[in-house]
């Protein structure tokens, strides 16, 4: 499929071309889409309505429930794959099967959100084609518009022939480890697909659809330095040394400076030292002991950096391990520990060919073609996972503002307008030959 796409792309040259007029079938995806989408909104209240947290378990489970009825309804095989051994809920997968030797599509969402029982933020309120509450945008609003999307498509006879794979995800938000187990149903998706889109937020600049064809990485490292106690008159002396902030604040100082390279970028988030310095379980806090007249024996920083590459990933690795390895200051070491969570989806040519057949669809539909957005703008997602097997698109689901907030705010009709081009795109891509 990336041969294909290349090459569809390099015909285009970038430029605005004339697309055959919309298909019979495709105006009643688009008449299908306006008369659902009101019963689409009365069932993402309903999603929302369930909270599920990434850690509640019987939440998630919930809202697959839920999900279950709406895709058999369109002829999808369902199955829910639990997730006991990454210590959360399970996965949503769902199959429909086509005509062989066609586009295999992989569709993207995810059950959870951030907002855990406990929050205050618990309901869907609706304002008009506006509405607030917990997913309702990230990711309900998403699994939402790919429903849609679907139906629109049944409607229009085109879904029949569409082979198409269906993993909504337990844990998006807070992802159970190991990632090789919490992972696995995804990354075997990806590599029997030929096609990959990621129905989370629509990216918008200056009120501007954008197309999103790369996600950065999400990493985290753990610095711990140590050094000598001691009474603080001896500060610096030979031998008590320079003690274990001021070798923390060294490296930290040195990432700054040695760091900085084009779509990196990297965070220290947790910082704690003195005569004690614990990190809590779940790496959010540190319990630190002390006394101005101490040289701290032990300090602790916590962070994140984010890569575009793995490529990437791994240089940046190995630079930070050479800066904490080396020039220590007096009485003083450290050691650093990366966790290396979500991996980098790549602006490949495949993905940009993928943006170019979005934008055909687009022309067609009256709509502005959509730039591709800044890789920077767009954090780690699910999505990512498949990235070294499969082309891909991120976005399709609706805009919004505030999301990870009590303030996220889905825009309602937006889910109109990306149901039309997913729907669409997928049964244009649904009557071509696939790759695999």
């Amino acid at each position: 499929m990336i041969r294909t796409l290349v090459c569809a792309a390099l015909l285009l040259g970038g430029a605005p071309i004339a697309h055959a007029a919309l298909s019979p079938a495709e105006r009643r995806m688009g008449e299908s889409v306006e008369a659902g989408y009101e019963p689409t909104v009365a069932l993402l209240e309903k999603l929302v309505n369930q909270n599920s947290g990434s850690m509640n378990m019987a939440g998630v489970k919930a809202v697959a429930d839920m999900l279950r009825p709406q895709f058999e309804a369109l002829g999808f095989t369902v199955a829910w794959k639990p997730m006991d051994a990454a210590k959360r809920a399970g996965h949503f997968i769902a199959t429909h099967k086509g005509r062989p030797g066609t586009t295999k599509m992989l569709l993207i969402g995810h059950l959870d959100t951030v907002f855990e029982p406990d929050s205050p933020f618990q309901r869907f309120t609706r304002d008009g084609d506006f509405a607030t509450g917990p997913g309702a945008a990230d990711n309900k609003g998403g699994v939402a518009t790919m429903l849609l999307a679907l139906q629109a498509m049944q409607a229009a006879g085109t879904l029949k022939n569409a082979n198409i794979e269906v993993v909504l995800t337990g844990d998006e938000e807070d992802s159970g480890e190991p990632l090789s187990v919490a992972r696995a149903d995804l990354i075997a998706a990806g590599k029997r697909a030929d096609v990959a889109l990621d129905f989370e937020g629509l990216s918008q600049e200056d009120g501007k659809d954008m197309g999103a064809i790369a996600r950065r990485s999400s990493n985290s490292w753990t610095l711990t330095a140590t050094g000598k106690s001691g009474h603080s008159s001896g500060i610096f002396s030979a031998k008590a040394g320079d003690g274990a902030i001021y070798e923390l604040a060294r490296i930290i100082t040195r990432f700054r400076q040695d760091l900085p390279e084009p779509n990196l970028t990297f965070n220290v988030g947790l910082i704690g030292g003195g005569q004690s310095a614990e990190v809590d379980k779940d790496g959010v806090r540190i319990a630190v002991t002390g006394k101005t007249n101490i040289i701290p024996p032990i300090a602790v920083a916590k962070g994140d950096f984010r890569t575009l590459s793995e490529e990437q990933t791994k240089r940046v690795q190995a630079r930070m391990q050479q800066i904490v390895g080396q020039d220590h200051l007096p009485g003083t070491s450290a050691t650093i520990a990366f966790d290396l969570g979500y991996p980098s989806m790549a602006p490949t040519p495949g993905n940009r060919a993928l943006l170019d057949r979005l934008n055909l669809v687009n022309r067609d539909l009256g709509l502005a073609d959509m730039p591709a957005l800044d890789p920077l703008k767009r954090g780690a997602g699910d999505i990512a996972f498949v990235a070294q097997d499969v082309d891909g698109l991120v976005g399709l689901g609706p805009a919004s503002t505030g999301d990870h907030s009590p303030a996220e705010r889905v825009d309602l009709a937006s889910m109109k307008r990306q149901a039309k081009r997913a729907a669409i795109l997928m049964s244009r891509l649904a009557s071509e030959k696939g790759g695999r």
